[in-house]
């Protein structure tokens, strides 16, 4: 899994995100998501990818963050 291509998605939530996602782990990328906390949008469309964070070598991973946020 070393030789895993990365990538990073934000607004992994929305239909274009949680769809780029799945693809991306079909082709066997390792894929960082960003959600905002304050986001009133369900995970619906992510669910089925979500990964326990303690599984190990965990190909799908969740982060909470905004880029908005400058603090």
């Amino acid at each position: 899994m070393s030789n895993a291509k990365v990538a990073l998605i934000t607004g992994i939530t929305g239909q274009d995100g949680a769809y780029l996602a799945e693809f991306l782990l079909a082709k066997g990328y390792i894929v960082h998501g960003i959600k905002r906390r304050s986001s009133l949008f369900n995970t619906d469309r992510i669910d089925h990818l979500y990964q326990d964070p303690h599984e190990a070598n965990r190909r799908f991973i969740l982060h909470h963050g905004d880029l908005t946020d400058s603090s």
